[in-house]
């Protein structure tokens, strides 16, 4: 039997991480997790936000701390203040044990206090403390 092979989209989503490959391709099945958070009122505050969360603007190591706990893909969304996280994640992800390795990874307690500038939240705040989890309340039925 020959290998089919794999499509143009599933090659584009992989992700090399520390010579592991995760590709949405390999785990069609993943968990998903959706957080928020609030920002500060202030729209310059909130454009440089932006700015700084740009593709190719987040930190490398951060990028690279993310990968290594389990995160597959991760998307940000706002309105207003609000921002609304959406992060897939490798199968078997634990929450709680992933984002306390992540919060000892290379520089990521420095991003949080950068980002901290911008959010409704304490300078030393880890990303777990400072994006709340949010509950799905419904799903379309197949």
């Amino acid at each position: 039997m020959k290998n089919k092979p794999i499509p143009q989209q599933d090659i584009d989503d992989t992700l090399d991480v520390s010579r592991i490959t995760i590709s949405r391709a390999l785990h069609p099945t993943f968990k998903r997790f959706c957080k928020s958070l609030e920002l500060k009122n202030d729209p310059e505050l909130i454009r440089t936000y932006k700015k700084v969360h740009a593709d190719g603007a987040v930190w490398p190591e951060i990028i690279k701390g993310m990968r290594e706990v389990g995160i597959i893909d991760m998307e940000i969304y706002i309105t207003g203040t609000r921002l609304f996280m959406i992060m897939d994640t490798l199968p078997d992800f634990d929450h709680e044990k992933a984002m306390a390795e992540l919060a000892k990874k290379p520089r990521q307690k420095e991003w949080e206090a950068f980002v901290s500038g911008f959010q409704k939240t304490a300078v030393d705040a880890t990303a777990n403390e400072k994006w709340q989890l949010i509950e799905r309340i419904f799903k379309l039925p197949e």
